[in-house]
């Protein structure tokens, strides 16, 4: 893949290493080294999930410090990983279906925006956009009854000196107990609680990171190449003939983080409502039908806790979270692509 950061001739051009798509990679491999690969950032981000979990369903606001400080000193380190057992058996399956959804939607969908005339930046980032919705519309199936089950684990620790009103009375030994207990209360549904709106919040989501990962992308890239241009041109005032830039690893696994770091900020911002909502209605009990909360009456209860900055009540540690985890899983998931090519040719700087 070449950049090119002007139109004439003097044009600093910015050669990556060539895309891999679903076409060109060892499917077993891909997989079996996803699942591992992605099992360990897991377990690195997730005491940050914990906190922003907590944080979302407490009546009372608590500085993250602060609730963290608590967690650790009332449960120790385990506190930290409450339900990531459960978490972790739906990572798996949930990761899978998400990567396959993902390569595949954004090869069909590039060579159709192809075709169709569009320019090489919007090809990008619609396919990347189109891709990241239908990956987490297929990822969802799996990952809210764990979802739902994890959360319910993560806060029902002990006293972290928080009040939170309206957690089920109902005490859980494990993820399977969880499970067992969710739907002899409420059925398979009981999984699904809050499935609509894991939709509304983590499709969007998705679509606003990777559209906006492929625009940052390019946009880091271009800035790069401008710098280049400007540089060789106060070196040779007579005019340049153009030169090609070839990037090492280290840049390359630097402007993927830091394309991924910003793409983070505008996801976290734009779905932290939507976030908090889902959270409420698969964790606490309410005022609804059947003793569980609505949509609109957890709306109500947030306003009436602290206004519109209720929503957006670990907004630190889920926009932390977020960053941390799409740096590593945009490096993670680069390497696995180059690992996993049926011929490792494809991915040489070109």
């Amino acid at each position: 893949m070449s950049l090119g950061t002007a139109e004439d001739d003097s044009a600093t051009e910015i050669h990556l290493p060539a895309d891999i798509d679903w076409e060109m990679l060892d499917k077993s491999k891909f997989f079996f080294l996803g699942a591992a690969l992605f099992s360990g950032v897991s377990g690195m981000l997730y005491p940050m999930v914990v906190l922003k979990t907590r944080k979302q369903v407490i009546a009372k606001d608590m500085p993250s410090f602060k609730m963290a400080v608590s967690m650790l000193r009332h449960e120790g380190c385990r506190g930290f990983y409450r339900g990531f057992g459960t978490s972790l058996m739906g990572t798996i399956p949930a990761r899978s279906l998400y990567m396959a959804a993902l390569e595949m939607t954004k090869s069909n969908v590039g060579c159709v925006t192809v075709r169709m005339g569009f320019s090489e930046a919007k090809t990008a980032a619609i396919a990347n956009a189109a891709a990241g919705l239908s990956a987490a519309m297929a990822a969802q199936l799996v990952w809210t009854p764990i979802d739902v089950v994890s959360q319910r684990l993560m806060v029902q620790g002990g006293n972290s000196g928080a009040h939170t009103s309206g957690l089920s009375a109902v005490r859980y030994n494990g993820g399977i107990d969880a499970f067992r207990k969710i739907i002899q209360a409420d059925g398979v549904r009981g999984l699904y609680r809050g499935f609509g709106i894991s939709i509304l919040t983590y499709a969007p989501s998705n679509a606003v990171w990777w559209g906006a990962y492929s625009m940052g992308h390019r946009a880091v890239w271009g800035g790069i190449g401008c710098y280049c241009l400007k540089k060789e041109g106060d070196g040779n005032i007579g005019g340049g003939t153009g030169v090609g830039f070839t990037p090492d690893s280290k840049a390359v696994v630097a402007v993927q983080g830091l394309s991924a770091a910003i793409a983070s900020g505008c996801s976290a911002v734009v779905t932290m409502p939507l976030d908090t909502i889902k959270t409420r209605l698969q964790v606490l009990d309410g005022e609804g039908s059947n003793g569980k909360p609505s949509i609109g009456q957890t709306v109500r209860n947030l306003v009436k806790e602290g206004g519109l900055s209720a929503c957006y009540r670990g907004l630190g540690p889920r926009w932390a979270s977020m960053s941390l985890s799409a740096t590593t899983m945009i490096t993670t998931y680069e390497f696995l692509k180059k690992l996993s090519t049926k011929n490792q040719d494809c991915g040489a700087i070109g």
